[in-house]
């Protein structure tokens, strides 16, 4: 396929499909994780749950450096200059590796008191650092596995991670059982066999990507010197992953602010909603998928100076994300009660996770707007406002709105979700007029070298 030529609507579908049924056996691997934890004791479900907001760490950071890669190498693509993109991928491997490294020393030693300032029982503390120790010890294998992807993305393949995601999905449904209840010569781990049954399905996805990555015409101009360090080059990806990165780890932190608001209500309410936002994950889907295309298509379409294809790009996706939130909305919403059975039989922790859902469920067409802009953002090489607006959005805004709300009002739970349903509105008006004003200003100043052409 051609990114720079093709239909936008044809290559809208055809990167953003495998992305999102990738992503669904993602999100079902998550629910089998929590189904799993809810089958060992109503606290291990809470200790996976209030675990989210720092195994986000890893989420963010590895995102985010392949946010940035991808966004590098789409250019270099967009250019044709297919040395310079392969050159991108080795020097990333190097970040990455040099990253994960931090990043599991944040982790090993900034979990308990982080659980901690989240008021969490000791019982629940014990189940989560035995959960996520593992997690961090192999958290290389996830830095790895997404950083190579990069190259895939940017030439528009998401097939090949769609296909990992798969695999480990079934890998992890076996996995699952047996590492926790244990069988033959394996002992009986209870959930720190789920952080185990992980790192298996994610080192079988590395050796995958690796492969697929050596498929293609990449080895022509990879070589061993590729891989020393480059300061241009690292300062390069640097430029692009560190705002990508903040922008991803605003995000958690938005999930750990509004979790914190969440544990005032007690420690099952951050279980039901811990829960339903893994199984939230389900219908965003379709807009991550046209997250990695519009990251891919801009991308690329920039590295040529095409910005009609672009506005198509950005205004397509938009409306596609728009029309299918806003239908799955409605069936989440009536739906919600009979999920959270489907993760507890605890009242509260059902309570909790079904009101959040109702409320999510009209906040639908407002993810769209953000992630999509957010691509958009990072493949016009702007990963600057796209941090920034989720410090707004997911942090600051929520911080101020909430403080007053909880803590001096001291509103009921769903009367919090509310408050935080009308910033997404509020905000997503204001981020889509932004990213249109953008693309116009990259235009304006590309026209003096487009005319000279």
């Amino acid at each position: 396929m051609d990114l720079t030529k093709d239909k936008i609507s044809t290559l809208i579908r055809q990167i953003a499909v495998p992305s999102s049924i990738g992503t669904l056996f993602q999100t079902l691997y998550n629910i089998v994780d929590v189904k799993f934890a809810g089958l060992i004791s109503p606290d291990a479900i809470t200790a996976i749950a209030k675990s989210f907001p720092i195994y986000f760490i890893i989420i963010g950071f590895t995102t985010g450096l392949s946010i940035g890669v991808t966004a590098l190498i789409s250019n270099a693509l967009g250019q044709k200059n297919e040395k310079k993109a392969s050159l991108f991928l080795a020097q990333s491997i190097l970040a990455s590796l040099i990253i994960s490294i931090f990043v599991t020393f944040i982790g090993l030693y900034g979990t308990e008191p982080i659980l901690i300032f989240l008021k969490t029982s000791p019982s629940i503390i014990l189940y989560a650092k035995d959960y996520m120790d593992i997690i961090f010890l192999g958290s290389s294998l996830f830095f790895l596995q997404l950083t190579i992807n990069s190259f895939l993305v940017s030439k528009g393949d998401t097939k090949s991670l769609r296909n990992v995601l798969i695999i480990t999905f079934f890998l992890n449904l076996f996995l699952n059982p047996l590492f926790i209840y244990g069988a033959l010569f394996i002992p009986a781990m209870g959930i720190k066999g789920i952080a185990l049954a992980t790192l298996c399905a994610q080192l079988f996805g590395l050796v995958y990507i690796i492969i697929k990555v050596h498929k293609t015409n990449l080895r022509e101009y990879l070589y061993p010197e590729c891989f020393v360090p480059k300061i241009s080059f690292q300062r390069e990806i640097l430029s692009q992953a560190i705002p990508a990165t903040g922008s991803m780890m605003f995000i958690g932190l938005g999930v750990f602010v509004l979790l914190y608001f969440v544990s005032t209500y007690g420690d099952y309410s951050a279980g039901g909603y811990g829960a339903a936002i893994r199984f939230e994950q389900l219908f965003l889907l379709p807009v991550l998928g046209l997250n990695a295309s519009t990251l891919a298509l801009v991308g690329q379409n920039f590295g040529a100076e095409n910005f009609s294809r672009i506005f198509d790009t950005y205004k397509k996706s938009i409306l596609y994300g728009t029309v299918f939130m806003a239908t799955c909305g409605f069936f989440v919403f009536l739906s919600s009660d009979y999920i959270m059975i489907f993760f507890s039989d605890n009242e509260e922790i059902i309570y909790y996770g079904s009101t959040y859902l109702k409320i999510a469920a009209f906040a639908g067409p407002c993810y769209p707007i953000f992630f999509i802009s957010s691509a958009l953002l990072q493949g016009l090489k702007k990963p600057n406002y796209q941090m920034l607006i989720n410090l707004l959005r997911m942090v600051i805004l929520p911080i101020c709105a909430l403080s007053v709300a909880v803590i001096y009002f001291k509103v009921e739970f769903t009367t919090m979700l509310l408050v935080i349903l009308t910033i997404n509105y509020i905000f997503a008006a204001l981020v889509y007029r932004f990213s249109i004003y953008q693309i116009s200003l990259e235009q304006k100043n590309y026209k003096p070298n487009l005319e000279a052409v």
